[in-house]
Parts: structure tokens; sequence; C-alpha cells
């Protein structure tokens, strides 16, 4: 189940928040959520509800020797801690990594011939996350332990954001599991940022994916390796422009995707009385690559940093460490990513910028005109997204030929351009639905509402209307429509 999908927003979703605010109790409120929770993860594939609650219950457990034995004996609290991290860290390593470690390993010594295919739990990335971060910080005293199973489950669980993030900290709704206070302005914002992040994904995320699949090749053909020759030939045959727009469609749709479902998920947060972190920061905006994994997917980069690079010295061993910190940083961001070479590569990829940008670059861009770091990090990210795209190498490199005409192939066709010229009004839409234009209009509306009395009826008016605009234009698009991936449910 996806949330912009039609039975979640008109079925699941209603019934979940008239369930909800029936009861006057938090505690009841907790039942009635775990309970939806539950069944929405269960949804698609019920048996790996076993693995959610037996993980929580691994972590929920070893906190609780971890509290008990932290004051009288720090080594049994550490061992405690590198048990509930080895065995959720063990099964994140089974269900995502075993099949990718097997055939490496088959490839190298031929050893096992037969590798079983193992399904990958939906979700699995993220909740094991948010349950090292709780371990953790209860170690680190940075977190009240729970006592309840049941609480932790609720946290780990929550539909809002179990299946694909924003990456949640135990800390940072640990008061509201049992003390929330739902109010009517918070459920007002949650509304309209659900709405505005369902239409970002109905209207352009997965248009922006269509024409990527349409100038490029599906992940669906890509993944069948009986049509590699059809889709290398595809491939190698489109123009350059062809291929620079393609891939431009997929720079714009991971954003929108993955920042839409980020946007859901805090706007029903807030319907429900829990307050998530942001999760993007307009990414696309920045001046430098650093500052862009400052803005993108914000949850993954603070736990690498809180819970990585800092334990290992972060900057605070001289260069050479810090390098080797972020190397080992970056690496494993690539790979928690997928079970690939490509996203391990797409990681390092990252790394040499970042590093370069600590060394010598960052300062020579600080001095630059701000144009040079907006060339900069767009082509950056740009050619990043090719490794990220294609699992298949070959895909890439040809891909990434083709764009300078080394395929033999032209520079333009007739029919590109015409595809350009029909759809420049969208392309227009979706690079300002990826910048930070629409946060401005904003802000200077807010200004003119506070002293311009009609500018204040006018734009009380137009929140009113607008989230339910959204979302009736977005279910008539749905339906239909059988186009609505998700691409971070893979990882």
């Amino acid at each position: 189940m996806v949330f912009s999908s039609l039975f979640f927003i008109c079925i699941f979703l209603p019934l979940n928040l008239a369930a909800y605010y029936i009861p006057k109790t938090n505690a009841t409120r907790n039942v009635i959520m775990l309970i939806f929770s539950l069944v929405f993860y269960a949804w698609g594939e019920p048996k790996y509800v076993l693995l959610l609650l037996f993980m929580t219950f691994s972590c929920w457990y070893f906190a609780l020797l971890i509290d008990r034995q932290k004051e009288s004996s720090q080594n049994k609290a550490k061992l405690f801690l590198f048990l509930a991290c080895f065995v959720a860290l063990l099964l994140l390593g089974i269900f995502k990594y075993g099949t990718f470690f097997l055939s490496n390993l088959n490839a190298l010594t031929g050893f096992p011939e037969n590798i079983p295919q193992v399904a990958l739990p939906i979700g699995i990335s993220f909740y094991t996350f948010q349950l090292l971060t709780y371990v953790v910080d209860v170690y680190r005293g940075d977190a009240q332990v729970q006592p309840k199973y049941t609480g932790l489950l609720l946290y780990a669980s929550l539909f809002h954001q179990c299946v694909a993030g924003p990456i949640v900290r135990y800390s940072d709704i640990a008061e509201e599991i049992y003390n929330r206070k739902p109010n009517i302005n918070d459920f007002n914002k949650g509304v309209m940022r659900f709405a505005s992040g369902l239409a970002k994904k109905v209207l352009l995320a997965n248009t922006c994916g269509s024409f990527a699949d349409t100038l490029l090749i599906s992940d669906s053909a890509a993944a069948n390796t009986q049509m590699l020759s059809e889709n290398i030939t595809k491939l190698s045959s489109g123009s350059a422009l062809t291929l620079w727009f393609g891939m431009l469609f997929f720079m714009l749709q991971i954003y929108l995707d993955f920042s839409a479902y980020s946007d859901m998920a805090i706007g029903m947060g807030l319907m429900t009385g829990f307050h998530y972190r942001e999760n993007f920061d307009y990414p696309y905006a920045s001046l430098s690559v650093s500052e862009f994994w400052r803005r993108w997917h914000i949850s993954l980069g603070s736990f690498f940093r809180d819970y990585v690079y800092i334990p290992l010295g972060g900057n605070r061993k001289g260069t050479a460490r810090t390098i080797i910190n972020l190397f080992v940083v970056w690496a494993l961001t690539g790979l928690w990513h997928g079970a690939s070479w490509n996203y391990v590569l797409w990681g390092l990829y990252f790394f040499v910028f970042i590093a370069a940008e600590k060394l010598f670059l960052g300062k020579l861009l600080k001095k630059a005109p701000s144009a040079v770091g907006h060339i900069y990090l767009p082509a950056v990210v740009f050619f990043g997204w090719i490794l990220f795209k294609f699992e298949n190498m070959t895909y890439a490199l040809t891909v990434l030929k083709g764009m300078f005409c080394l395929n033999g192939n032209p520079f333009a066709t007739n029919e590109i351009l015409m595809y350009i010229k029909d759809n420049f009004l969208f392309i227009i839409i979706a690079c300002l639905a990826v910048s930070p234009v629409v946060k401005y209009l904003k802000n200077i509306i807010n200004h003119y509402s506070k002293t311009k009395p009609a500018v204040n009826i006018a734009y009380s008016a137009f929140r009113t209307v607008i989230p339910a605009v959204l979302f009736i234009v977005s279910a008539i698009c749905l339906v239909g429509d059988s186009y609505n991936p998700f691409l971070y449910f893979q990882f």
C-alpha cells in the first residue's frame, strides 16, 4: 500500500483518522494507531510483520538490560548494546544483503552453487535504523528507556514513516507517544502538507518518471536480463538530447517522489499529534556537495553523522583520519541504498567531491560567485544519478557516452525536439517545484497578510480551498492510472 493510492487516501486514511479521534485518551489512540500500522505494513507481505515484531522486541529487551546495567556495570551495558546492534544489523544483512554477498562470493570462488533469492522486506532499512537510534540513545543517556514493548512497537511501526522514512529518532517523539496533544491548527497544517505532497507525487513525480522511462528504459526493463541487448540498442541509438532530458526527468522524479512521501508522512504526523523533522530543504539549490547532503534526506545524513562519523572520530583526529571516516560513511551510505555495486560507487562518487571540498575545493567555492556553485552542484548530482539509476554499469556507460555523441548517435532528432516543445511548460513547472521559489512567494504573502487585511482574507481563503482542490485533482489523475511507482520502497 502506498500513500498515493486511491485505496489509501479514500478508505484507509479516513478510517484511521475517524477511529483515532473517537476515543479521547492517548492510550486508546495508541492501540488504534498500532493496529492500523501493523495492518498497513502487512498489506503487501504479512509474513514480514513477524520480522518487524522480533527486531523491535530484541531492541526493546536489550535496551531494558542496558538501562539496568549502565550505572552499575558499563561493560555489561556495552555488551548488551553490541548484542542489540548485532541482531538488528544481522537481520538487515541477511534480508537485504545476503543474496548480494553470496552472488559476489560465487563469482569469486564458485561457492555456493545455489544462491537463495531472499525477498527484501519493505522498509527494513528505515525501521532498522530507527531502532538502532533508540538503543544507542538509551546507552548514551540521550533517551529514556521505553518500559512497554507496545510503546516501542508503535514508534517502529507507525505507518506514517515505517516503510520509507523519514528516519525518526525515538528521542524526537518519545514524549508524544503518551503525552501528545493534537490540535486543530496542527491538523490543518497536516492536511495542507499531505495534500501538497500527494499532488507533488501524483502530478509531478509520476509524470517525470513516465517521461524518464520513455526516453531511457524503465526499471522493470533494466532488471530483465533477457532484454539486455534490446535495452543497449535503445540507449545507444538515442540522441544525446534524449539522454540528457531522460536523466533530467529522473533527477526531478527522485527528488519529487521522495520529498513528496516525506511531506505526506509529516502531514499525517501533524494530523495525529506527532511532529517529525523535515527531511528535505530544497537540496538542488545548494552551492556545494556538502551543502547538498545537509539538505537531501536529512534524517539519513544526520544518522550517519551522529552514529557513524562522529563515533569514528569525525574531523577531530587529523586530515588523514577525517578522509578515512568520510570514506567509510559514504561507502555505507551507498550500500544502504541498495545491495548492488552501483550504489556503492554512487556513494564513493560523492565521497570524492566531499573530500575535495574538505581539503581545498570548499574554500574555492566560497570565494567564487554563487553562479559557480549553482552550476557545479547540479552538474555533480546529475551525473551521480546516472550511477544511481542503472544497476548494470553497461547501461550507465552507454548513457554517459551517448550524452556526448560517443555512441555514433545524433545530438538531436525531430522527435525529441517535438517532445521537449510539447512538454516545455511541464518542465518549467517541475523545475520550479524543486526550487525554493514557492517558499519565497509564501514568505512574501505571509509578510503582506500581516499588514494588509485584504491579502490576509484572500490568503486564508486560498489555504482553505487549495487542499481540497489538490486532493480532488490528484484523485482524478489516479483513477485508471496504473503508473504509480515509489522509488524508495526498494531501499
